[in-house]
């Protein structure tokens, strides 16, 4: 098992690897600032064409060194097996064109080049010049990406119309009076008083602008964009598995996948009405659940009563999983939980700064008009979005900056990995009594059900393959993809909504979960079928290798 005691010595390989890291730092400085890291606070990428020729040059000429050089070690058979998956890949996509044409509600520059905000501090006046700062470059930002918009159409490729729709909606809302925007500038403090007049000034200036630059996109997606724009949602098999492999950095058999779904959908199903007779004797599942949701002791009122609670479950989990399941270093003891600053629905991660002096965050972005939160449904989000979930992933990387190259502690997120290990690590709490109180039992089975379903629709709508018998008819359609995801998500309409809209739009990712967990589980059980096999030795050796592929994991620990 590595230990922190166990550094390496830096090699050629992790060179190329660490100059590769600075490169895209300098490409896309917004990444410095998710980094925590100084002198990039008001800048943004080139999100023009010639901005993602340049990634893809970095790539290239990184590809080409790494050919040149032999793995000194273990560690660099990682490092070389990772990188040149992920980084072909990202050629393979750019070569295809659609990542010019990227658009969709949650994972788009539209939303990025406003989301940066949220991660930067405002504690001091110098903070609140770079906010400023930032804000009068986003013209510049939207500008760039309008650019490549306006390339990829006229190459004809344009993301669906529902999803250029959703964009609209949500670039006006951050360009309002009553907008991000503008309440950033109006609800600006220092010490609890107001900024000093130049500074406002300058800060109302550069919101104005930011503002402007958002109408102008919104302009250009219903003026250019919206007439061209496909109806139809499913983006076909070719770009499908292009998607697939890139949320997984796996190879998967599709209808295979497919199938497996179904068959793990009917499983959890049956699973939840077992524990639905716990409940009450002869009790449906949506009796059982009427039934949690009915009782005064598993509700909240309130987002400070939710976040409150958040913040309570995960410091528990903390302190008891450290050094008996996990090896938690007191620099990722710490893990904030946060209501977001927006109302689109969804609960998020993002991880600490590279010095740990900005700690990991749990977010929840509750949607308009929501006050009201059961706990047993959400047990388990907070262990997947917490500890050991994400934050135990992301933090572990991060940390062992004595075992790890700057491209695998800060760079490498693959969405299988990642997000497959946060969904057994829900399993994992199932596993270690966390989650025996029936109700919370339940949530579990609720999210993991959901997580089945989205296997089974984003396959079958984007493929357009036939409607298990249980399910309907004919073959797979958006339409008939939202009822069936109101039968087996356990959500609010307005996440709901905000769900079946992100499926649709970026392809590959909400399966990533699932099958993510499927890959990791099988890992597991091959390692556990060998002589002195330790669980606790598991997670610590699976976690210090950083986020990779899956397929690229396999390969690194059952070598």
């Amino acid at each position: 098992m590595t230990t922190p005691a166990d550094i390496r010595p830096r090699t050629a390989i992790d060179a190329v690897a660490d100059e590769y890291t600075d490169t895209l730092i300098a490409l896309n400085p917004t990444f410095a600032t998710t980094l925590g890291l100084p002198g990039h606070e008001t800048e943004y990428q080139d999100y023009s064409p010639a901005g993602a020729e340049a990634f893809a040059a970095a790539a290239r000429e990184t590809l080409d060194r790494l050919a040149a050089l032999a793995p000194q070690d273990a560690s660099d058979v990682v490092t070389l097996d990772a990188m040149r998956e992920r980084l072909g890949l990202q050629l393979e996509i750019h070569e295809s064109g659609w990542d010019a044409a990227e658009l969709n509600n949650i994972a788009s520059p539209a939303q990025d080049i406003r989301a940066i905000f949220d991660l930067m501090p405002i504690d001091t006046a110098e903070h609140w010049e770079h906010i400023a700062g930032r804000a009068a470059n986003v013209p510049a930002a939207v500008d760039g990406y309008i650019a490549s918009l306006r390339s990829a159409k006229d190459a004809g490729k344009v993301s669906a119309a529902r999803q250029v729709r959703i964009v609209i909606e949500q670039t006006l809302k951050y360009a309002a009076e009553n907008g991000f925007f503008a309440k950033l500038a109006a609800g600006a403090r220092l010490d609890g008083k107001p900024l000093p007049a130049g500074l406002q000034r300058t800060l109302d200036a550069g919101t104005a602008a930011a503002r402007s630059a958002y109408s102008r996109l919104a302009s250009f997606l219903e003026s250019e964009l919206l007439p061209l724009a496909p109806e139809k949602d499913a983006v076909g098999r070719d770009r499908y598995a292009l998607a697939s492999r890139a949320f997984l950095g796996a190879t998967v058999d599709l209808e295979e996948t497919y199938a497996w779904g179904v068959e793990e959908l009917q499983r959890l199903i049956t699973e939840q009405e077992r524990v639905a007779e716990q409940i009450k004797p002869g009790a449906s599942i949506e009796e059982a659940k009427s039934i949690l949701n009915n009782d005064p002791a598993r509700q909240i009122k309130g987002t400070d009563a939710l976040k409150a609670w958040m913040q309570d479950l995960s410091d528990r989990a903390v302190a008891e999983l450290a050094d008996v399941h996990f090896d938690i270093p007191d620099a990722m003891k710490t893990l904030e939980c946060l209501i977001a600053p927006t109302d689109e629905g969804g609960i998020y991660y993002t991880g600490p700064s590279d010095d740990f002096s900005r700690p990991g965050r749990m977010w929840w972005s509750v949607p308009a008009g929501e006050d009201t939160f059961t706990t047993w449904a959400e047990t388990t989000t907070v262990y997947h979005e917490g500890v050991p979930g994400h934050h135990l992933q992301v933090a572990t990387a991060t940390y062992r900056r004595e075992l790890l190259n700057n491209w695998r502690r800060n760079v490498c997120w693959v969405s299988g990995h990642g997000e497959g290990w946060a969904l057994y690590a829900e399993k994992l709490m199932l596993e270690l009594g966390y989650l025996k109180d029936p109700g919370d039992h339940m949530g579990m089975l609720d999210m993991q059900r959901m997580r089945a379903a989205r296997v089974v629709f984003d396959i079958g709508v984007h493929l357009e393959l036939e409607i298990p018998e249980r399910w309907g008819s004919g073959t797979w359609t958006p339409e008939k993809g939202l009822d069936f995801l109101k039968a087996n998500l356990p959500i609010s309409e307005g996440q709901l909504q905000f769900e079946f809209t992100r499926y649709l739009g970026w392809p590959g990712q909400a399966p990533s979960y699932k099958v993510g967990q499927r890959l990791w589980e099988e890992i597991r059980a091959e390692l556990a079928k060998r002589e002195g096999f330790e669980l606790k030795a598991f997670h610590t050796d699976a976690l210090n290798i950083g986020s990779v592929g899956l397929d690229t994991l396999r390969r690194a620990l059952l070598s």
